[in-house]
């Protein structure tokens, strides 16, 4: 077994640290445990998604079933939502009581600076040379003082336990790299698991960093002893120890694999047995419009939203008011219209909506399948290429204000001056931390390539979805912090070298 690159007399995590690396650690603890008690004490909310998910723990505990209250009360199944956050809210209720949504933010509050350790812990391990502690410590400065995922640890929502699962994932798969013991296996299965059991979208950590474990454990060399001889019958036969050995240890890393794999795809096997037995469909995840069996997911109104939506203001303004609430045709955008005919016929369709009294029916739905199929033809790169694209610019580069109470059109500075300022700081915290992570993705550490599957394997997820939210790119921070640690340390180096 390999040492632990951690143990060594300069580590911030053991007690053979440096005072000022302890003392360092220590404060950047203290720093974001306040910064998120502080955003728990202003921002903290209970609505939307949150109250969803604490219906669904309720009647986990009080009912025995998975579902969720009509509009008459009346408790209906359903799988709109994977179990994993329900049943950590249902925890927390019984544990502090019902409908108790502040100490689920607390507890969350703690994983997240947990995760945080452990994000230092992967830079340290994944830096090469003298340099790595200084990582460590850039990391857990940069994931610490992060507001942008400070304040989802604040909000009942699944967020921050994915981020934190993530955290615990990019640990395990470089400790089991250095080491390829059973707990680094296990811990990596849990973290994968219980991500992909809290959002659809987790199941990205797995098939991106799986393939780092796998090939660590095969390529990773085996120390065995010789059978004795009174197993293999000849006292010193060389050739029969070398193949017995080989066996052994072959099955060993298949029985590994084997075991993890079971682990990892038992919760998701019981997930789709019930939802066959409950609602006779095969549905191992969660639905991709957040909808129960038989209801509708107007795939017109959906085809029609991607042929001009880029911006959350789009999302916020017209994509969420439908079925429910009317639309207001000045609040769309200029490209959602190629000449004053289509302008006519979109005000036409949504005026229909609105006089059927905000319900969107199948002829309707067709209407707007075939307005957006016009649209395709006549402009298919901007619909294939252009707006993909620039939704995933969007949710990567906007300010990510979306938790606190800033106007939409904050760039107008004429409407709000100390908004505005506010909001462009942001968006430039915001380049910052992804301008640290090309450099240090550019320097290449050990996972990088994992790393770098994995950001573009959830960009082309994104490119897919109509409505975008700066919150679908959350799950970049864990390795934005420690890329970016890696980088700041490298470049605190050098400055102290040119001096």
């Amino acid at each position: 077994m390999e040492p632990d690159p951690l143990s060594q007399s300069n580590d911030p995590f053991t007690f053979r640290a440096s005072f000022a690396s302890i003392a360092s650690a220590i404060a950047a603890l203290i720093a974001g445990a306040t910064l998120r008690f502080w955003m728990l004490h202003k921002f903290f909310e209970v609505n939307g998604d949150s109250q969803l998910y604490g219906a669904m723990a309720k009647s986990l505990l009080l009912h025995g079933a998975y579902a969720v209250p009509d509009q008459n009360g009346v408790l209906q199944s359903t799988l709109i939502r994977l179990p994993g956050y329900p049943l950590f809210l249902a925890a927390c209720f019984r544990l502090f009581g019902m409908e108790n949504y502040f100490a689920p933010a607390c507890v969350q509050i703690v994983l997240e600076l947990a995760g945080c350790v452990l994000l230092a812990r992967l830079a340290a391990r994944i830096t090469p040379g003298s340099w790595r502690m200084s990582a460590a410590q850039a990391t857990l400065w940069l994931a610490a003082m992060c507001p942008f995922t400070a304040i989802y640890a604040a909000e009942p929502l699944t967020e921050a336990l994915s981020l934190f699962c993530i955290a615990v994932a990019l640990w395990a798969a470089a400790r089991f790299q250095d080491q390829g013991d059973w707990p680094s296996a296990l811990a990596f299965t849990f973290a994968v698991t219980c991500a992909a059991l809290l959002r659809p979208d987790g199941a990205l950590v797995g098939i991106s960093f799986a393939p780092a474990i796998v090939v660590a454990l095969f390529l990773r060399p085996t120390q065995s002893r010789a059978p004795s001889s009174r197993l293999t019958g000849v006292p010193g036969d060389r050739s029969s120890s070398l193949g017995w050995s080989g066996a052994g240890v072959g099955n060993h890393k298949l029985r590994k694999i084997l075991v993890c794999l079971l682990l990892a795809l038992t919760p998701f096997a019981a997930w789709t047995v019930r939802n066959y037995r409950v609602f006779h469909v095969i549905q191992p995840l969660a639905p991709r419009y957040a909808t129960d069996p038989g209801e509708n997911t107007w795939p017109g109104w959906q085809r029609w939203v991607k042929t001009w939506a880029l911006d959350f203001v789009s999302t916020y303004q017209i994509y969420w008011n439908m079925p429910a609430a009317p639309i207001n045709i000045a609040q769309l955008p200029s490209r959602a219209f190629d000449s004053p005919r289509q302008y006519a016929q979109t005000a036409q369709l949504i005026a229909d909506y609105e006089a059927s009294g905000e319900e969107m029916s199948p002829a309707l739905d067709a209407r707007f399948a075939q307005l957006a199929r016009e649209r395709i033809a006549n402009h298919p790169l901007r619909y294939y290429l252009v707006l993909p694209l620039g939704r995933v610019a969007d949710m990567l580069f906007r300010p990510r204000v979306e938790n606190l109470p800033i106007d939409l059109d904050w760039w107008v500075y004429s409407h709000h001056y100390a908004e505005t300022r506010f909001s462009w700081f942001y968006a430039g915290l915001n380049a910052f931390y992804i301008l640290l992570a090309i450099g240090g993705l550019c320097m290449r550490p050990r996972l990088w390539p994992w790393m770098l599957l994995y950001i573009v394997l959830r960009c082309a997820l994104l490119t897919t979805i109509e409505a975008p939210e700066a919150r679908y790119t959350l799950e970049f921070f864990p390795i934005f912090f420690v890329l970016g640690g890696i980088a700041m340390a490298r470049l605190l180096r050098t400055t102290s070298l040119l001096h």
